[in-house]
């Protein structure tokens, strides 16, 4: 079955260039948790995903990365060696054994326009097929540049999406190297977060058949009124018949009532509860997909989450626990939060 373009992305940036560029999610938090351990010392990442041309388009998917072994940085020099990329092509067949090396990637503090002909030089060497892919990332000021390599030579691309879809093959890297690397997996706080957004889209679906069937209630009141009225009318002589009707339309009018009091009460209760706010199942979607993942159990000791209480925000989150509000931006990146403002009660979020 030929691939689909994504439909849950995220822009960054001007993507009008060619290849079009998707990074995975999950791709992106590893990144940046990287590039959080990288002010000290460059790190080589190698970059994981298919190439494709999809509707007369050039696209790279990059579906995973991996963390070099070695990479040797100075200020006029850069060196992989070929026993690095051996042990890298190996972890390849064993985390990623149906995607390919899609090019490669430098963290560093500094920019790499100094470096651009030493970088060229690697990339012609080792990834030179059309359209592979060379990112640069600033642990030090948190910027990054794509390029691909087109026309035999690097090009520095305008803007790239973020693209959201299953991805065990990057989670099971992120755990086997956690320890290693220095960073934790968002998964299983990520999978807690898709499936408080299913239910309350499951509880928006059930308040939606409540008022079907509270609408299918009244217009078969209405009906019966009709239909009782019009007894009424033809025994209007009849006193006894006629007490018959006033208790029919009673009793149908409480029944109508009852109806309507049972859907508003639904209606009212189908809420999520986000920091100090409340916010309907239709607010929560209309803010963005949440991906669905898959859980990967791993033993966590409850001193590495913090359970959201009511009234808690993540300022107020990293007051309680760390003294300041320092900390809001490392737990939003530990646990894979794009809005910070969108926590719940209950939720269990990993500490940095």
């Amino acid at each position: 079955m030929e691939r689909q373009f994504p439909k849950n992305v995220r822009q960054i940036g001007n993507v009008s260039d060619e290849p079009k560029i998707y990074v995975e999610d999950y791709v992106d938090i590893y990144l940046t948790q990287l590039q959080q351990q990288a002010s000290e010392e460059p790190m080589g990442i190698m970059l994981i995903g298919e190439m494709l041309n999809q509707e007369g388009q050039d696209v790279v998917y990059i579906s995973g990365a991996m963390q070099m072994k070695e990479i040797e940085v100075t200020s006029t020099e850069i060196v992989i060696k070929e026993e690095t990329l051996k042990e890298m092509e190996e972890e390849r067949k064993k985390y990623f054994a149906f995607s390919q090396i899609v090019g490669w990637g430098l963290i560093e503090s500094g920019h790499p326009m100094g470096q651009i002909r030493e970088i060229s030089k690697i990339h012609t060497k080792t990834f030179s097929g059309e359209n592979t892919i060379f990112i640069w990332k600033d642990a030090r000021d948190n910027e990054e540049l794509y390029y691909a390599h087109k026309y035999g030579e690097l090009m520095q691309m305008g803007g790239h999406y973020i693209y959201y879809e299953k991805n065990p093959s990057m989670q099971n890297y992120m755990i086997a190297t956690r320890k290693k690397n220095g960073v934790t997996p968002s998964e299983m706080v990520e999978d807690r977060a898709a499936k408080d957004f299913r239910s309350a889209v499951r509880t928006k679906m059930e308040d939606k058949e409540q008022r079907q069937n509270s609408r299918l209630v009244y217009a078969t009141s209405v009906l019966l009124v009709v239909v009782v009225l019009a007894i009424g009318v033809s025994t209007v002589n009849n006193f006894d018949k006629m007490e018959a009707v006033q208790s029919s339309l009673e009793s149908l009018s409480q029944s109508v009532d009852q109806a309507g009091s049972q859907s508003k009460t639904v209606s009212e209760e189908t809420v999520v509860e986000t920091g100090g706010s409340t916010e309907s199942a239709d607010e929560v979607a209309a803010q963005g997909t949440v991906p669905e993942t898959s859980t990967i159990q791993e033993e966590l000791s409850e001193d590495d989450y913090y359970v959201v209480k009511k009234g808690d925000t993540l300022d107020s989150i990293s007051v309680k626990l760390y003294g300041d509000a320092s900390h809001v931006t490392a737990i939003c990146k530990m646990n894979g939060l794009s809005d910070g403002n969108l926590i719940y009660i209950g939720q269990k979020l990993l500490l940095p």
